[in-house]
Order: C-alpha cells, then sequence, then structure tokens
C-alpha cells in the first residue's frame, strides 16, 4: 500500500513539476508583450512633436519619410487644408506617401483662414438703396 501511494506521489509531483514549467516558460512571453505594447507607445510621437502641414517650413516637410523638394512645395502651395487627409483628397501625394508621414502630421485650422472668409463676406459699406 505504501508503494501504490509513493509510486501516485511521485507521479503527482513529476505532473506539477511539468505544468510548472510549462508556466515558467509562457511568463516571459506574455511579459514581453507588455514591454513591447510600452515601446509601442514611447515611439509614437507626442502631440507637440506632429508637424502641422498648415504651417511648416519646407525643410520641417522634406524631413518627412518619402517628402521631398516637390512634394514639399506642392503640400505649401495647396494651403490650407482642413484634415491631414486633404493631401490624398486633394492629389497633392500619393496614399503609400501618406501612409508613411500620417503618424507623423496634423492639420491645425488656420485662424487667419477663418478671419478672412468673415471679413470678405462681410461689407463695411452699407448696401445700396
Amino acid at each position: 500500500m505504501f508503494r501504490k501511494n509513493n509510486r501516485s506521489l511521485v507521479a503527482f509531483f513529476a505532473l506539477s513539476m511539468f505544468v510548472a514549467s510549462a508556466f515558467a516558460q509562457t511568463a516571459p512571453a506574455a511579459s514581453g508583450k507588455k514591454g513591447s505594447a510600452a515601446t509601442d507607445t514611447a515611439t509614437k510621437p507626442k502631440k507637440s512633436d506632429l508637424i502641422d502641414i498648415n504651417s511648416a517650413t519646407k525643410d520641417q516637410l522634406t524631413a518627412l519619410a518619402g517628402i521631398g523638394d516637390a512634394y514639399s512645395q506642392k503640400i505649401i502651395d495647396g494651403r490650407p487644408y482642413n484634415t491631414k487627409r486633404d493631401l490624398v483628397t486633394r492629389n497633392i501625394v500619393p496614399q503609400a506617401t501618406y501612409d508613411k508621414i500620417k503618424d507623423q502630421i496634423i492639420a491645425h485650422k488656420v485662424a487667419g483662414a477663418n478671419a478672412k472668409s468673415k471679413k470678405s463676406s462681410g461689407s463695411t459699406t452699407p448696401p445700396p438703396k
């Protein structure tokens, strides 16, 4: 009877060691994923690091991946933009180039453009009678 209990105990111990080693091997992989997620958020640019396509200089635009002198000049000539997606919808840059830079740019609405449209719509002289 004692031998039967010993065999059961040894079998249980061996099984528990096997299960424990399996968990030990998967634990670093799970924590590695958490570490990579933290690194992914660290590699995303902060809002202050984004380049505003409505006010960026030609040098700032040229520094973006896939944007050379010609595209940077087209971006400047096409201002103002309501959204960064306007670069594609207005055929300023191709979709593939936009996909490379979309996480690095932003399009702030230009206050001067709204002020101009308000001034031009309202006249300072009274309408003719």
